[in-house]
């Protein structure tokens, strides 16, 4: 028995689970379209293809599975680039399928080919930042290549693949009994452990440091490890902190936990970094702006400080500092060793009750530090202000995604996240216009759940078409706008060290200027508030979680950079020896 491919490509991706595709048409995917219309998987319709992924990466995030993508060649392949790039860097499953030119073509420059070096190339633009891209040139080879594809996806370091199809191989017709052996082919991978030998050594080798610290990224997330971290933080009475990927891994109001490392980190996260004889640290890659640029006086300082590594990719042991013990292992799996070998070592636990009582001091110290700012009446609004009123507001388990700017530097530094995989930001592309469509797919995942996107002007002008998405699939995200009429920080950084703000600040005939940004959600549909006040924001965010429905809140603030106390190179390279670093604008 023979059917078209589209048809059988639903169909095996209905089997695998799949609920939902985000993404847009074209001429070469409409077969894939037609064959999706009485599916039971829901195709999102986005209005640009780099929502499309970004939505894709919200809801894998979310929902802890390999997202679909679907897409058209040339444009549209490449207006998703930077949203499948975002994925990767943060190392999120998600499968692309993009339709190319028929391939009865090849070489005739056909309609929106890419071929300025090789013919029927377009799969290739991606090979910098996929796990693998393929092209299916042949019919008979298309189900084998989709069964790697979400195979590769989502083992060993997950991440996004590529499968590029000629238009005509969709509406090839194949014997189903291709298809039908995949179902043979299990669809979890059984991933790697620890032994017990290394595990009580890196136990051992923890009960007797004298400052042994915890420092955890997002492969925590990604291995849905948080429970399995927590219990063994508990019981070995180690202090956490984490990086801008890791944060929520631990609770910011568990007694252990220090906070985010690095350049937007506190000086007292960064010094008991330093202070520390070993680390142990579990799935991070040790990026640059969580380690301060990798200078040894302001964060990390290896050695003396010796450093236990585990990962699920080798890739990451050693790569920017020595390692004294370092593990290649599924971090879920191996915390479950480690915890088991805890037990055994230390029956009774170990108590920290003079670090606890440090670290306590230190947070209410911080808290104090900032209520000045807290309680501004002024209009625009501190950044402060409106960081804690947020907090306050959200359930403890609401959803947060940021963007670039104070929203995600500000959020990191001080917004608490109680629940691990709550806050998703765009770590190693650091993405603007990530934060906005990201929610939504957020929300798609997880429908009875709070979801907030917090965006900067800037980035949310990136793809106002989000609104059109939320209103026709009904998806109650509340955007709130940390509206500065600027990109705020790079405009505190030209002022610093260049003093000017020439290309960085939003200007109508030399006066600031703003979009009406509410003007423009309720154009497509979308209620919106412009806060004109201070004390109306509060009332303004109760009402938009109140109505459960998609809503903009446009909020002026002032331009003020996000206090830090760490140090990124670019200072040195911007203004040697001169200690500068952001300005207010």
């Amino acid at each position: 028995m023979k059917e078209l491919i589209a048809q059988q490509l639903v169909k095996y991706l209905e089997k695998r689970g799949v609920e939902h595709i985000f993404g847009l048409c074209g001429h070469t995917n409409i077969a894939v379209l037609a064959a999706l219309e009485n599916s039971a998987i829901k195709f999102i319709n986005t209005r640009h293809e780099q929502i499309a992924a970004h939505m894709a990466d919200g809801y894998a995030r979310a929902k802890k599975e390999t997202s679909v993508v679907l897409t058209h060649l040339g444009p549209g392949l490449f207006n998703a680039a930077t949203g499948v790039a975002t994925a990767a860097l943060d190392s999120i499953p998600m499968v692309v399928i993009a339709g190319d030119i028929p391939s009865h073509f090849y070489g005739k420059h056909p309609h929106q080919e890419i071929n300025l070096h090789a013919d029927a190339s377009q799969y290739e633009a991606y090979r910098p930042f996929v796990k693998r891209a393929w092209r299916v040139d042949r019919p008979d080879l298309f189900p084998e290549i989709i069964g790697k594809a979400f195979q590769l996806a989502e083992s060993g370091r997950p991440g996004p693949v590529l499968v590029s199809v000629p238009m005509d191989i969709f509406s090839k017709e194949i014997d189903v009994s291709l298809f039908e052996k995949l179902q043979f082919h299990t669809k979890t991978l059984h991933k790697p452990s620890i032994d017990d030998e290394t595990a009580t050594k890196i136990i051992q080798t923890l009960v007797n440091a004298k400052n042994p610290l915890f420092y955890v990224g997002g492969g925590i997330m990604l291995a849905d490890a948080s429970e399995e971290l927590r219990e063994l933080v508990d019981h070995l009475g180690i202090p956490v902190a984490y990086s801008a990927m890791g944060k929520g891994a631990v609770s910011d109001d568990h007694p252990l936990t220090l906070g985010l490392t690095g350049f937007w980190g506190s000086k007292f996260t960064n010094e008991k970094c330093k202070q520390a004889d070993y680390i142990f640290a579990l799935g991070t890659r040790f990026a640059e702006a969580d380690c301060s640029s990798w200078e040894s006086d302001y964060t990390f300082n290896f050695p003396p400080t010796k450093l236990i590594h585990i990962d699920i990719d080798p890739n990451e042991l050693g790569r920017n500092y020595p390692v004294e013990i370092g593990v290649v292992a599924d971090l879920k799996q191996a915390l479950n060793v480690l915890n088991s070998v805890a037990k055994k070592i230390l029956p009774g636990g170990k108590q920290s009750e003079l670090l606890q009582h440090e670290i306590a001091a230190y947070k209410e110290e911080f808290k104090k530090s900032n209520q000045e700012h807290i309680r501004n009446p002024s209009y625009p609004m501190r950044p402060e202000r409106i960081l804690e009123e947020i907090r306050q507001e959200l359930p403890r388990d609401a959803y947060i995604t940021t963007d670039v700017g104070w929203n995600k530097n500000g959020v990191g530094q001080r917004f608490s996240i109680y629940e691990a995989g709550t806050v998703l930001t765009p770590g190693g592309f650091a993405t603007m216009g990530f934060g906005s469509p990201a929610a939504l797919g957020v929300k798609i995942a997880q429908p009875d759940k709070v979801v907030v996107s917090l965006v900067g002007d800037g980035g949310f002008g990136q793809n106002p078409s989000v609104l059109a998405t939320a209103v026709e699939e009904n998806i109650a995200v509340i955007w709130i706008i940390m509206n500065n009429n600027a990109y705020g920080v790079i405009a505190g950084l030209e002022k610093a060290h260049f003093g000017t703000t020439f290309g960085t600040v939003f200007l109508k005939d030399g006066e600031s200027y703003s979009p009406d940004f509410v003007t423009i959600a309720k154009g497509y549909g979308v209620e919106g508030v412009q806060i004109q006040s201070a004390d109306e924001f509060r009332p303004a965010l109760q009402k938009a979680i109140e109505s459960n429905k998609p809503f903009v809140i446009d909020v002026q603030m002032l331009n003020v950079p996000t206090p830090t106390t760490g140090h990124w190179n670019i200072m040195d390279i911007y203004s040697p020896n001169e200690k500068k670093t952001h300005v207010s604008v």
